[in-house]
């Protein structure tokens, strides 16, 4: 009977050792078991990607030739007369930037840019689109990639506060009217090689209610930032988009970090401006990787990009594209 209590001992304590072995396995190959489950699509291969390049455009109020009736704005209402011509010019600008992914800001929706893709240039090969929009505003940040996405992570319920700001009781200000405008995607680049894609569109405007409105907004991504650097803190990580704010400006400095993760200016102390396209003096579009992915930026990359006649750009959008190319071969 001893004998049989013995064994039984054994038995539970070799079991009790065999689970938390596959724990820690588990545990420590997390990311390796995220890509595992996701299949590559039918329409990608990976082994054709050794450089991946990256496009952020904010199109100014870009909408479709339709009424959404759940959006009561006179711009989506009634289209411009112009926008069939702005949709010809944005097709040659595409075809001419030729991006592997392509993050928009102010453009209606993921539907509308798909369609776009189909008729207008569907030989550029995009196949994946993704946004997270308003339910009540037509101005929305899409992306269309080459490149498989995962997860797509909304901020668009989580109320921030406007730092600094009271409202009409005197209690601090918040808001959640544009956090819809602000999302974070996985980029699945192969089994190897993935990263987290952030596209921003946060408040425009000047004074202490628009900077306090942004700093919400950034503080928020912020925290979500050190959360995904605290389970693997060799995340690669990209931020693109119109931030409405110039660097070495106090919201700037705050979404690139003190702590980690810390977020670089490949543009930094350059006069390479995208604000406004007829006679540019500012630049608030942005691409941003952080440092561990800016070991893959390519030299002299990030740019702004003109891929049309001035003319042509101003007529598009009063913004001018971004561009950059990374490395990925070999990892």
């Amino acid at each position: 009977m001893r004998y049989l209590r013995l064994l039984l001992l054994l038995a539970i304590t070799l079991s009790l050792l065999a689970c938390k072995q596959n724990s820690s396995v588990t545990k420590e190959n997390a990311d390796q078991s995220y890509s595992n489950a996701a299949s590559s699509p039918d329409w990608y291969n990976s082994k054709s990607m050794d450089t991946l390049s990256v496009v952020t455009w904010n199109v100014e109020h870009f909408v479709d030739s339709h009424d959404n009736p759940y959006i009561d704005n006179d711009t989506e209402n009634n289209p411009p007369s112009d926008m069939e011509e702005r949709r010809q010019l944005l097709a040659k600008a595409i075809q001419q930037l030729d991006a592997d992914i392509v993050v928009f800001q102010e453009l209606e929706s993921d539907s509308y840019l798909q369609t776009l893709a189909e008729e207008r240039f569907p030989e550029m090969g995009y196949e994946a689109f993704g946004a997270l929009e308003s339910a009540d505003w037509y101005m929305n940040v899409v992306v269309m990639s080459r490149v498989p996405l995962g997860v797509f992570s909304s901020y668009a319920n989580i109320t921030t506060p406007i730092i600094g700001q009271t409202n009409d009781k005197g209690e601090p200000a918040s808001q959640v009217l544009t956090n819809n405008r602000m999302w974070t995607t996985d980029v699945l680049v192969s089994d190897d090689y993935s990263f987290s894609l952030t596209g921003l569109h946060l408040k425009a405007g000047g004074g202490d209610r628009n900077q306090g409105w942004r700093m919400g907004q950034i503080n928020l991504l912020r925290e979500h930032f050190k959360s995904s650097v605290a389970n693997d803190s060799g995340k690669n990580m990209l931020v693109v988009g119109d931030l409405n704010t110039t660097p070495k400006s106090e919201e700037f400095n705050t979404l690139q970090g003190e702590s980690a993760p810390y977020f670089v200016d490949p543009l930094a102390g350059t006069d390479a401006f995208s604000h406004p396209s007829d006679s540019a003096y500012r630049r608030i579009d942005h691409i941003l990787p952080n440092r561990n992915m800016e070991d893959e930026l390519v030299p002299s990359s990030t740019s702004i990009a003109q891929p049309l006649p001035k003319e042509q750009m101003i007529k598009i959008s009063d913004h001018l594209p971004l561009k950059a190319k990374f490395v990925v071969d070999g990892k």
